[in-house]
């Protein structure tokens, strides 16, 4: 029991900082879009991915009800 539980949390720390660093390159490619001068669609590309990548783990965490500190 004490390994499963000492796994959980290794893993919903893994979690966590998965979606610190995916939020952060979400948060990057949306500001460099916005602030380029021409429309690139692979950079809108980008930014749609990471933004969805994002969500995905925001609800993971959601249904393994883990929060930020």
């Amino acid at each position: 029991m004490f390994e499963k539980k000492k796994l959980r949390k290794e893993y919903n720390e893994k979690l966590i900082t998965l979606m610190e660093n995916t939020q952060n390159d979400w948060l990057y490619l949306s500001e460099l879009e916005q602030m380029s001068y021409e429309e690139s669609e692979d950079l809108h590309i980008l930014a749609l991915l990471a933004k969805s990548k994002y969500f995905f783990l925001f609800k993971e965490a959601k249904i393994r009800k883990i929060s930020r500190k």
